[in-house]
């Protein structure tokens, strides 16, 4: 038969333990118990609620930054997420996306359709998104899979869990983002399963995407762009990616034979939906982010910190950079 400890008892061990700051084992003496049952004095002192616990509210969120994002960048939305110095880039990922999650949640509305691309932060977020099960959503993947093996980052996966974790449909679509030739990307275009993504696509509300750079993305990290490849984007102007198409720094697709092989959400149907959300971490996409800012690609974005510090520091550089018209002579 367990012991039963009087109300008092545990009052004078969470008196000392807690208020006193005395170690367990000097606890125990003043207790008249063994140095193990300490913990399990202290246990059922906060069941019986004579110790409740309580926090100091933290914010995650920079709001000054935040602020700024908007009126510099005219963003509709902008949440910045705090992040402890020296984190590596997977638990700054993983930082982003938990503080995230809640208000990107509150931004998809129920029966919202909702464009995916793959990311590894987006990732990150879809697993933070709160069980609702209750939104009646419709989830496109907005673009192709990275490669043959599928993988958590991917659109196809990211965007199953948050249909699963929000509640609603999940529209698949079943093809690599690139296709080796180009008469083989357009042949899979014209199939039902493709077209019918396409279709829900242009009536999406909603598109969660990552912005990439030649450096930096899933493409470079599993090896689908080689060396070779990206000279050949940088060479034609392409400062970033966004489902898989390359952007100058205007924000324009660039022309290049990527563009005929990549099966993912046109520039001109993201163009058009409301409430497009860049979801991001690192402080290495800030002319990324700006051309699709310029382009009309990103209404709003997820970012940390010190990313949203050196977005707003390379956008200020670049309005004091601008020529100057040269003065009219006077007649």
């Amino acid at each position: 038969m367990p012991h039963i400890y009087s109300d008092d008892r545990l009052r004078l061990a969470a008196r000392l333990y807690y208020i006193d700051g005395l170690g367990q084992a000097e606890v125990a003496k003043f207790v008249k118990v063994s140095q193990a049952k300490v913990s399990r004095l202290l246990a059922l002192a906060r069941e019986r609620g004579i110790v409740r616990i309580t926090v100091a509210d933290y914010e995650p969120r920079h709001k000054e930054l935040e602020g700024r994002l908007r009126a510099q960048l005219g963003l509709d939305t902008a949440i910045v997420i705090k992040a402890i110095d020296q984190l590596d880039s997977a638990d700054l990922r993983r930082s982003v996306g938990h503080f995230a999650s809640g208000v990107v949640e509150s931004v998809i509305q129920a029966q919202d359709i909702v464009a995916v691309a793959g990311g590894r932060t987006i990732y990150e977020l879809a697993q933070h998104f709160p069980e609702l099960r209750n939104k009646a959503l419709t989830v496109v993947q907005a673009m192709g899979s990275v490669d043959s093996s599928i993988s958590a980052f991917d659109a196809q996966e990211i965007g199953r869990v948050m249909a699963q974790r929000l509640g609603g449909i999940f529209i698949a679509l079943n093809a690599p983002a690139y296709i080796p030739e180009r008469r083989t990307r357009d042949a899979l275009m014209k199939l039902e399963q493709v077209q019918n993504v396409h279709r829900q696509l242009a009536k999406a509300t909603v598109a969660i995407i990552g912005i990439g750079t030649l450096e930096n993305s899933v493409f470079v990290e599993r090896r689908v762009l080689a060396p070779a490849d990206i000279a050949e984007l940088k060479a034609a102007g392409a400062v970033g990616e966004i489902c898989g198409r390359f952007i100058d720094a205007h924000g324009k697709e660039c022309d290049t034979r990527w563009r005929d092989l990549v099966i993912s959400a046109e520039v001109v149907q993201l163009r058009r939906i409301p409430r497009v959300i860049g979801v991001v971490s690192g402080s290495d996409r800030s002319a990324a982010i700006m051309a699709a800012i310029k382009g009309g690609l990103l209404k709003g974005l997820v970012i940390d910190e010190a990313g949203a510090e050196a977005l707003l520091a390379a956008a200020t550089q670049a309005i004091t950079q601008k020529p100057k018209l040269p003065r009219r002579a006077k007649k």
